[in-house]
């Protein structure tokens, strides 16, 4: 009986041991994996690009896009969130009419909308599950994807209400500015943590169609 024990101690040590070499190796193979190459033809079209990293250089803004503290008339009370799509600008709205503007990427005609929600949830590095409508219009899109540097939601994911819908980081900075996405409001990284950082659980947001006067 003692000897039978000590078998299966060994048996399992060997599997413990096997399983942490496996998940090295794994994590080497991640790390020094050659990057995705950037394909321009598919960024023209608008779409997503998962496992491509940007480089230091995509990541810096033009300077209409970088987050500023503007003059800014709303009704809305500070805390709040605009989103103005046809600007392709996000507003947070602050005291004495003014509010910090952030450059966003939006919707692509047929995938924009307006309304109000609140944000629902937060999720810091978020992974990413393609719904099937995106997968039937992408096929090459896999099913599931970790979160990380290479990941389409990028650093940051705050979800509005119960729908499919965030305001969400990117790994392809260069779409700013631009109506890409499929209803979902992209930031850069570094915008994205910084709003984080900035509302709570509980945030109204406002989308709206109209031009931001």
């Amino acid at each position: 009986m003692r000897m039978h024990t000590r078998t299966l101690r060994t048996l399992f040590l060997q599997i413990l041991a096997l399983a942490v070499l496996a998940a090295i190796g794994g994590a080497a193979w991640a790390q020094n994996r050659p990057p995705v190459a950037l394909d321009r033809n598919a960024l023209s079209q608008g779409e997503d690009q998962p496992g491509y990293v940007p480089t230091p250089e995509e990541e810096n803004l033009p300077a209409q896009y970088r987050r500023q503290l503007v003059f800014y008339r709303t009704n809305e009370p500070p805390g709040t969130i605009v989103v103005d799509t046809p600007g392709r600008f996000l507003y947070l709205v602050q005291d004495n009419s003014r509010a910090i503007r952030y450059g966003i990427g939006v919707g692509r005609d047929g995938f924009q909308w307006s309304g109000l929600l609140k944000i629902s949830r937060k999720a810091e590095w978020p992974d990413w599950t393609p719904p099937p409508e995106m997968i039937e219009r992408q096929p090459y899109l896999p099913r599931f994807m970790a979160g990380g540097p290479g990941n389409p939601l990028g650093a940051r994911a705050l979800y509005l209400g119960n729908t499919v819908y965030r305001l969400h980081g990117t790994n392809m900075p260069q779409t700013i500015g631009t109506s890409v996405s499929s209803g979902c409001f992209r930031l850069a990284n570094e915008e994205i943590i910084d709003l984080f950082e900035r509302v709570p659980v509980g945030t109204k947001v406002v989308v709206r169609q109209q031009k931001t006067l």
